[in-house]
């Protein structure tokens, strides 16, 4: 069963703070479709959006950005399919590998943003291949840096791109404050 009313009470509450409105747009389509694939072609979906009262410009970034999600996803899974994982570099990566950052990636995204990817790899919830669609949409996103807040909602959304939705305790992680947290 899908829990939106936490991602909902999470941003209504201002726990995710200020998000960008093509975000809003983003988390509205989160909300309202349950996969990505429930998700009706783009440009329904603009006229659906348009008819909730968003802007015009929103509207286009987000499409143009779920465009760019649907895409990655997809080629994702070819490369996953494939027997031998040949398709695609992340997904034949090995387990002792490393991640190596452009500088490109780390002034865009920032230490804050890099570190919470590093977390979520490190525990098992962003397989590589997921991990490389997340940096891919977030080098997408606007903002110098990425919020964490935003790249919260890019994290959701790759799982729902996936048909996916995190477990609970990630979903808890995705949607809490950090603000407030003692380190263990």
């Amino acid at each position: 069963m899908r829990n939106t009313s936490l991602i909902y009470v999470a941003i209504t509450a201002g726990v995710l703070g200020y998000i960008g409105t093509m975000f809003e747009v983003l988390v509205f389509v989160y909300e309202h479709y349950w996969r990505g694939d429930a998700c009706p072609e783009l440009e329904q979906l603009g006229r659906k959006l348009s008819a909730h009262g968003f802007e015009p410009d929103e509207i286009q970034d987000a499409l143009v950005w779920l465009d760019g999600l649907n895409l990655a996803a997809q080629s994702t899974r070819g490369a996953l399919a494939t027997p031998d994982h040949s398709a695609g570099p992340s997904a034949a990566q090995s387990a002792g590998s490393m991640r190596v950052y452009s500088v490109a990636e780390q002034d865009h995204l920032g230490a804050e943003c890099l570190g919470f990817v590093s977390f979520l790899e490190s525990s098992g919830v962003l397989p590589a291949p997921m991990r490389e669609i997340v940096l891919d949409r977030a080098m997408a996103a606007p903002g110098d840096p990425v919020s964490l807040d935003d790249l919260k909602i890019i994290v959701l959304m790759v799982y729902w791109s996936f048909g996916e939705e995190p477990d609970a305790l990630v979903l808890d992680e995705l949607c809490d404050p950090a603000d407030g947290r003692l380190a263990h």
